[in-house]
């Protein structure tokens, strides 16, 4: 009877709103937050995962259209096929359809999936603080997944992109606007308890450089940071940034190209910091989708064997940290997510080289925590049930996250 009165009560107030099945019962069950946990590895090596956060989809970005990312020039992601594909600038179609970046769900998932196949961290590909083109929208969309990272209980760190200092920037106008862009990172990414440090500085990649080429130069632009960063130059390049008087870059990285592996393993006693690198093909959309030729031209998958080689190459080198080229470079065709047309592939192949108790199964999970959350987004009692089960997730408890999926999926 009082829980009769109590339903009665509710329902006819409209200062509450209409009561709705998914509304009820009006006393709620708090979400317990829970701490992460980190996954036990047997494997040493440091995984590090390249990550681009420029994709955009019309209900985020400023023009509400497609970003450029999924069009290139001439494509529409708003034309579909029979099957509800959408027509995206790539060769491969990720397994939740084009998304947007800054979606605090996709970040979660995309992290999760992460997690559960032992990436002990992600290198932010970033363009900067410039009120210019699409970087607005990337520096927003890292600060998004900055904020899920800490609790998942996965680390960080940054990969500047220096072309972003060309085009209208001359002289020492560009030193400025690096300088500007290294006091963010000081204050925003370079403090954060789960930003990566070497050797107790805060680890800083460059893609290059390409921009600012000469030792001086960086030794001015670091100039004004408190701490300067363990800096961490593309393969090859580390020449500008070091010169008899100035030593800015402390190693270099691994990226694809057409050089041998071989040859680029050759230089890892060269520096302090060297990072391996794995990625599981190459075949980018360039000139199909009218930005260009082709930047390389294609490397077999063949099948995930050629993934699974470079993770077993870079354990014969002996290298203490590999970089994972790339997450979601759906343009060049580097993704290791999961897309329609490789599933799981690449991150069961992790899960085993990572040492992780894991298996596809859980990766499973995490997309189907996915689609609930898409599917009852703005639903007050399965969302607080869905957002137990992330910190279920993060807590290691997958169990316990995926009886809450299934009861979700039961509830009428």
């Amino acid at each position: 009877m009082k829980n009769l009165l109590f339903t009665i009560l509710a329902c006819t107030s409209i200062m509450f709103g209409s009561c709705e099945k998914d509304d009820l019962p009006i006393i709620k069950e708090p979400v317990e937050v829970l701490d992460p946990v980190a996954v036990t590895k047997t494997n040493p090596i440091k995984l590090y995962v390249h990550y681009m956060p420029w994709f955009e989809t019309p209900e985020t970005s400023s023009d509400k259209k497609w970003g450029q990312h999924w069009t290139m020039a001439n494509k529409n992601p708003d034309k579909m096929d029979a099957n509800g594909k959408r027509e995206i600038a790539s060769h491969f179609y990720p397994l939740i359809g084009p998304y947007a970046s800054g979606d605090e769900t996709v970040i979660e998932y995309h992290l999760l999936l992460m997690k559960y196949s032992g990436v002990d961290g992600i290198l932010i590909d970033w363009y900067g603080t410039r009120e210019k083109y699409d970087y607005p929208s990337n520096k927003r969309n890292t600060e998004a997944i900055v904020k899920v990272l800490e609790k998942v209980g996965i680390n960080f760190a940054i990969v500047y992109e220096d072309q972003t200092l060309r085009d209208d920037l001359e002289g020492e106008a560009k030193i400025i606007q690096a300088k500007a862009d290294m006091k963010y990172m000081e204050d925003n990414f370079f403090n954060k308890a789960n930003y990566i440090k070497v050797s107790n500085k805060p680890l800083l990649l460059v893609f290059g450089p390409q921009e600012i080429k000469t030792a001086a130069n960086w030794t001015n632009i670091f100039s004004s940071l408190k701490t300067k960063p363990t800096f961490v130059t593309l393969y090859g390049h580390s020449s500008g940034a070091n010169d008899a008087n100035n030593k800015n870059a402390s190693g270099e990285y691994i990226w694809v190209d057409g050089t041998s592996m071989e040859t680029k393993y050759a230089a890892k006693d060269n520096f302090e910091v060297f990072f391996g690198g794995a990625y599981p093909g190459f075949k980018d959309f360039y000139k199909e989708g009218g930005w260009g030729e082709q930047v390389l031209a294609p490397i077999d998958y063949k099948d995930g064997a050629l993934f699974n080689d470079l993770l077993q190459m870079a354990k014969t080198k002996n290298v203490s940290s590999l970089q994972l080229i790339t997450w979601n470079d759906f343009g060049e065709g580097t993704m290791i997510e999961p897309t329609q047309e490789f599933q799981y592939k690449y991150l069961t192949q992790l899960q085993s080289f990572s040492g992780v108790t894991y298996k596809t199964s859980a990766l499973e999970d995490i997309l189907e925590y996915y689609n609930l959350k898409k599917q009852y987004k703005g639903q007050n009692i399965k969302g607080r049930k869905l957002q137990q089960a992330f910190y279920y997730f993060v807590s290691l408890q997958a169990d316990k996250a995926k009886q809450i999926l299934t009861e979700v999926k039961n509830q009428q």
